[in-house]
Formats: C-alpha cells, structure tokens, sequence
C-alpha cells in the first residue's frame, strides 16, 4: 500500500465522524482498548496531558505544547480534525508524522484491524500513540474528539487533565443540556490527577466538583486564579494578567478575542506542570505563548487571509464560537460585511443563523464532506432567518466573487465549519 491507498482505506472502509456523522459514534472503549493491546499499550509509555471541552481545546492543546517545546521537551501533540492534511493530527514538536509511518503502521496492523474494524478516529487514536512510543517523547497533549467519557483518546492515565469550558454542541450524542454535557466532558477525570477547569459556569460546576471529588482529583478553577483582561486593539493578542502576587502581561499569536477564555486555564494547567516538577520558566510561557502557530502550525483560529479587504476566517462553528466571532468582527471598521458560510447537517443550524447580522452579504457555501448542509438548504434557512446573499456551493469560488463584490474597505468573513475553512485554498 502507499500513502494515497493508506488514506483510502482509513477513510473510506471504516466511519469518521467528522465525515459521516452519528454513524460513526460509539459509546464504547472496548475497540480501543483491544486495538492498543494489540500495540503494546503505547498508551503507557509516554507521559500525557489530556484536553476537552466545548470550544477553545484545540487553542489550548497547540498553546501548552509550544510552551513545553520551548521549556526543551520532546512532545507530541494530538488534535482533530485536521484541516488540509491527515498528518496534521499527530506532531512531535511540531513536525508532522511522516506519511511512510502512517502506512507502515497500517500495513503491519491491516489484518488485525480488518478483524476489529475499528473506527477512523479509534485507528487514528492507535496510530498517534504508537508513534508517541516508538519515537519516545517526553510528554503528549491529547485533544479529545468529542465528549469525554467514551472518546477513544480516554484509555491515557495523564498527568493533568484540562476542560476549557462547556457549550451546546454534538448534543444529540453528549446530551441537550448543559449538566449533562459537562457530565461527559468531565469523564476524562482520573483518579488522583489534577484537574484544571477554564470557566467557571454555574450549570456544570456542581458536575464537577462531585466528579472531582468521587476520583478525588484536585479540582482547580483557572479564571478564579487568573484575572484575564484584552487590551490594546482587536488585531493584537494582548492579555492583562492579574494573580494575587503579579502582574503581568502575555502576547499571544492567536489573535481571537475568545482566546481570553482560554489563557486563564493555559497558565493554570502550566502551573500545576510545574507543581509536578516541569521545569517552565515565564520566559518560557511567553515566548511559547507567542509562538504557538510558528512552533504547532496551528492553522484557521482567526486567521487573516488577506488585507484591502480584510479577509479573515475562523473555525468557530457553534452558538459559543459563532457569538465571539461577532463580538470580533464588529470591533473592525468597515463598510460593507461579507460572509462565506457552510454548515453541517447535523446540527441546529436556526440558532447560529439567528445571531447573525441581518446587514451582511452571505455567500452559502457547501463543504465536500457527507456532512455537509447543502448550500440550497443553507440559503433557505438563511432567508428564513433574514439573511440575504446568493448561493455559490464551493468554497474557493464563493472567496472569489465575495472579493469581486467588495472594496478595499470591507470585510469578508469565511467559516461556519471547520470543514469549510479546511478548503479555503489562502490557508
């Protein structure tokens, strides 16, 4: 098998998520736990930080590991979905996993896998930590999928657990009110491992905290320790940050203003890392914190494709990210708001709709995945919604007429879905 024939059959023989939806979705670690014996449980031959939440898990898996590369460790970084290429998702400092890894792992486990049928993302999940072990690195962060609790990324015993914050999404899996997602998010907590929280939020802290205390894990609530405050413009990633013994401030290079939600829980999960004997210096927090997409390539978080007009896009695609994204966008000065949107069809699109500007001009796009909402129906719900604009289903050329349309003082704005952004061929 090479590369493209290795891609083919984890993609098209066995379910993702991110592609196909619920057909995909187990509530079971049985295949996992198989598939790493099978390996040698690489699992437990590497030390790991393990990452959910809502919104904000991909930012703050991307932002610890660029500090614990900076502080001089070897570490690997799992995240999803990737954006543009499959070997996005499993890093060591930064470098991508080779492709001849990836079908090497494939090649030598295919009959045992045949045999199993694993899910893409268990496979996936298999592949990240035995490479992890076979390259032996210090330390992983590990970004969960979806949920928690029976995400197959959940078989690690780490040495801390993060939750950035809880929102409403993939609530026809994890639950349709907010107590009961917090519930799965929170099954990541493991008997004895310190557990940071991001965001103190009064339907889920109760979740927590009972959680926390059955697995007699100590539980901290980072934006109760850590006083985050933006300053200076919108374009510039400048943080105020207050403690009961300093003060200080920290430049990011992910410029969303939704990153103040996460910074309080980044700088509490490094504090604890040090608590446990990680040698990370402030020096090594700032320049990693300001080298997050130099040293992760983090890619498609406020991300700006393009000046006069301004051309920005964000893989926010939920009522939480969607609303920070406009609170962003409406800090710009400009004349006319163009937005490139798709959406996927599994989620309750009304909602996000509703919160959008009436004022703009909407390109309705349609990602090439099965999930994907079709760009007719998007239009459609969008009219519902009192929003104007012309269907043109694929992303790129959507981009192109947005840009024929505006001048150099507008705005145009690509996202909606991370499937979506994933296209854009400026990324």
């Amino acid at each position: 098998m090479n590369y493209e024939q290795t891609l083919d059959y984890m993609f098209n023989a066995l379910p993702m998520f991110q592609r196909v939806g619920a057909s995909a979705f187990k509530k079971d670690l049985s295949n996992t736990i198989a598939l790493c014996k099978q390996l040698g449980n690489p699992e437990n031959q590497f030390k790991s930080i393990h990452v959910a939440g809502t919104n904000g898990k991909g930012s703050t898996s991307h932002a610890i590991c660029s500090v614990l590369m900076e502080a001089g460790y070897k570490v690997g970084l799992y995240t999803s979905p990737h954006l543009k290429s499959f070997t996005e998702r499993i890093k060591i400092n930064g470098e991508e996993i080779p492709q001849n890894e990836v079908v090497d792992f494939v090649v030598n486990q295919k009959d045992f896998l045949d045999e199993l049928k694993p899910s893409f993302f268990e496979m996936t999940v298999g592949l990240a930590f035995w490479y992890f072990a076979k390259e032996k690195v210090d330390i992983a962060v590990i970004e969960v999928g979806m949920g928690g609790r029976f995400d197959s990324t959940n078989v690690i015993i780490p040495e801390l657990s993060v939750i950035t914050n809880i929102g409403y999404d993939h609530m026809q899996f994890l639950g349709d009110t907010l107590p009961k997602i917090a519930g799965e998010k929170a099954g990541i907590i493991k008997e004895n491992i310190p557990v940071v929280i991001s965001q103190r939020q009064e339907e889920t802290s109760s979740i927590f905290e009972e959680i926390a205390k059955e697995k007699n894990a100590p539980i901290y609530y980072a934006e109760e320790l850590f006083a985050v405050l933006k300053i200076e413009n919108s374009l510039a990633g400048v943080f105020q940050i207050n403690t009961n013994s300093e003060q200080f401030s920290i430049e990011l290079d992910l410029k969303g203003n939704y990153q103040q939600k996460n910074l309080a829980g980044i700088l509490q999960a490094l504090k604890v890392l040090q608590s446990l004997g990680y040698q990370i210096t402030q020096n090594h927090i700032e320049k990693g914190l300001f080298q997050v997409i130099k040293n992760t390539g983090l890619k498609g978080r406020w991300q700006q494709l393009g000046s006069n007009p301004m051309m920005i896009c964000d893989t926010g695609h939920n009522e939480d990210g969607i609303k920070y994204i406009l609170d962003q966008i409406h800090e710009y000065v400009y004349n006319q708001l163009f937005i490139v949107i798709g959406m996927v069809n599994d989620k309750d699109v009304s909602k996000v709709l509703s919160m959008l500007p009436k004022d703009a001009y909407y390109f309705f796009v349609q990602a090439n995945i099965p999930r994907a909402m079709t760009a007719n129906d998007l239009y459609s719900k969008g009219n519902e919604a009192g929003l104007k604009g012309e269907v043109v289903e694929d992303v790129n050329l959507a981009i192109t007429e947005a840009k024929k349309k505006a001048t150099k003082d507008d705005l145009i704005f690509i996202g909606g879905s991370t499937f979506v952004v994933a296209e854009i061929n400026e990324l």
